[in-house]
């Protein structure tokens, strides 16, 4: 028999194992999201360099395909035995769009060096409000991003912009995906 003390006790050893477990996925399907982004995001930037008179299309593709990698990343597989997505994400990449646009597109009336740095930072905003619940790693990640996208706009050249992004937001993105998945 144990006590209540003792129960007690290893009650909440199971929770403590329970959080853990939960940040743990969290921080595996997040790492992997990152680093998929992260090289969609470098390949667009480097496509928009070479080939700017289609960043029409290439940024869109882009982010169809970042989508797309979160929903195939969210259904359960082999490993996975649970469902994790959920249409509330799908709905709120949906909303998430749809008001970068209209801000970007109806309010702001970007150009393209503006919407350059507008999205990094639309993006990391969301990181950051992240890692208020899920851990510093998104936190840092965010202000980090941030930061150098911001150092980037005011101190890049325009011909040289696009490249720096491909570093700061796409390389930004892949290396946080393998902090998370090492760190933390």
């Amino acid at each position: 028999m144990i006590d209540s003390k003792e129960a007690a006790a290893a009650l909440s050893d199971i929770d403590d194992m329970v959080a853990r477990v939960r940040q743990s996925r969290i921080y595996d399907q997040a790492s992997q999201i990152a680093i998929i982004s992260g090289a969609l995001v470098f390949a667009g930037n480097i496509a928009n360099y070479f080939a700017a008179h289609y960043a029409f299309f290439i940024w869109p593709t882009v982010n169809i395909l970042n989508v797309v990698a979160v929903v195939v990343i969210s259904l359960p597989g082999p490993k996975r035995v649970a469902r994790t997505f959920d249409f509330r994400v799908l709905a709120a990449f949906l909303l998430f769009f749809a008001f970068g646009i209209f801000c970007a597109v109806v309010l702001g009336h970007f150009g393209p060096r503006e919407m350059g740095t507008f999205w990094p930072i639309y993006y990391m905003l969301f990181y950051c409000i992240a890692g208020l619940w899920f851990g510093r790693a998104f936190l840092a990640i965010g202000l980090a991003i941030t930061i150098l996208t911001l150092i980037g706009y005011f101190f890049i050249t325009s011909a040289a912009f696009l490249l720096w992004m491909a570093v700061v937001n796409g390389g930004g993105l892949i290396v946080s995906g393998l902090w998370m998945r090492w760190g933390e």
